[in-house]
């Protein structure tokens, strides 16, 4: 990535990401924390989401920051791992005020990965609670890790292992905005049977391998390539700025990331997927006109489509008998 930019997330100054991840699980979680309380809102598209606290993120809803965001594997069992980033925040005095009580505001969104061949015998509790704590503690700036981990561990997708994936862009009046995802598709990332992805149009530096598209598309290429009756499917993600936003507008910001997930998977937002996209505003630069915001929603689709390519790309299979392959697997 050109520029001073690491093409993560983190190059939104004030934002923090932490993964645990469990490869004999085959499962994960991640975990997006703002210095300060950020505007949020997100959009749900797939058919079949999961999610915690997604309904005050609804434009006319009363609270208007969060902070924190997860993302995590294990489908409904998976919502445990808010509590344990909310357990975090507290001990160091984050939430919402409520007389003299803080309550943490920490929406989260799920994806399903039970079915992918890792141990999922835990006994009464489920891990994802412990898992949501060390994931906040393990929150840092500045460089995190790609693919199988966090929510990415147990993605998969229609043909090949999915994975956690993040990219950034700068808009032309100086504000950035970054896309974090975990790739669990019912679709698939890549074009027919090869190694291209439908995100190539929009990559930069080579970011996921720089081989382009394929010279010739044909009908073939775009049949339906979708998971079968297992359904260990969704997409989640978020997209974040340093821009002044309404929550609205953060809104609008959410549905133009789930247009990059169009642009990288086919199909996207099916029925038995549960795609969510948060969207969050540090506040930190105002927008001097309707123009920059009309940018700011373009590069948010962009980044999203690159993020998901790149958490494919930098996906590794598990470690288990039977594993899905990946993409370096096949082509690497």
């Amino acid at each position: 990535m050109t520029g001073a930019l690491e093409n993560l997330l983190t190059d939104i100054e004030g934002v923090s990401v932490g993964h645990s991840t469990d490869l004999e699980l085959g499962s994960g979680v991640t975990v997006i924390v703002f210095d300060e309380p950020a505007v949020a809102s997100g959009s749900v598209l797939g058919g079949a989401p999961g999610g915690r606290e997604t309904g005050l993120l609804d434009p006319s809803m009363t609270v208007e920051v969060v902070d924190a965001l997860v993302l995590s594997g294990g489908s409904a069992f998976g919502l445990d791992a808010a509590g344990g980033v909310q357990a975090g925040l507290r001990e160091i005095g984050r939430g919402f005020p409520v007389g003299d009580v803080r309550v943490p505001i920490v929406p989260q969104a799920i994806l399903m990965d039970l079915l992918n061949g890792g141990n999922k015998d835990w006994g009464i509790q489920s891990p994802y609670r412990d898992m949501g704590y060390t994931a906040f503690k393990a929150a840092t700036k500045g460089v995190f890790a790609l693919g199988t981990v966090g929510a990415g561990t147990g993605a998969t997708t229609a043909t090949l292992k999915g994975g956690l994936g993040s990219a950034s862009a700068m808009t032309t009046g100086g504000h950035k905005v970054a896309a974090i995802v975990a790739v669990n598709a019912m679709g698939s990332a890549t074009i027919g049977d090869g190694p291209f992805f439908w995100s190539a149009p929009f990559e930069l530096d080579d970011e996921f391998g720089g081989i382009g598209l394929p010279a010739n598309f044909s009908a073939p290429d775009t049949v339906l390539r979708a998971k079968g009756i297992d359904l260990t499917a969704t997409t989640i993600g978020a997209v974040v700025t340093d821009a002044a936003l309404t929550k609205a507008q953060a809104h609008r910001l959410s549905i133009m990331g789930q247009n990059g997930i169009g642009r990288a998977v086919l199909p996207a937002h099916l029925p038995a997927d549960g795609d969510t996209v948060f969207a969050a505003a540090t506040n930190a630069r105002t927008l001097a006109s309707s123009v920059d915001f009309m940018e700011l929603c373009h590069l948010a689709a962009l980044v999203m489509a690159r993020a998901v390519a790149r958490g494919v790309y930098e996906a590794t299979s598990l470690p288990v008998e039977g594993a899905q392959l990946s993409w370096r697997d096949r082509f690497g």
